[in-house]
């Protein structure tokens, strides 16, 4: 099982590289990002689709993968876009870390 958490770790980070790229590839217009873009999505979903393949639950690994993928996305675009999140915001990523948590902590690993 710890194959299977690795695999949505990377499916995670991979996915946050493509978003982050998307942004930075202003409309597939640079290059270097839209080539990151394409290979972040394609290493994200291959990499989730390996996991489940290893015995992560479907409703679990997706609502973890895009419960962080979501979290750390907003909380990279204040680091490195600048962007701006008020008290709304915050609670909004508490409450999807915590969502995330108990999603977690109800799952049978059988």
């Amino acid at each position: 099982m710890v194959v299977a958490y690795l695999l949505l770790a990377l499916a995670i980070v991979s996915e946050v590289v493509g978003t982050l790229a998307l942004k930075m590839s202003e409309g597939f217009t640079k290059v270097i990002p839209t080539i990151f873009v394409f290979v972040g999505y394609l290493s994200a979903f291959a990499s989730l689709g390996l996991g489940l393949s290893k015995g992560l639950s479907m409703g679990v690994a997706y609502g973890i993968w895009a419960g962080v993928g979501t979290a750390l996305v907003a909380i990279m675009g204040i680091f490195l876009f600048k962007e701006n999140l008020n008290a709304w915001g915050f609670l909004g990523l508490a409450l999807i870390i915590i969502g995330v948590v108990l999603l977690e902590m109800g799952s049978s690993h059988g």
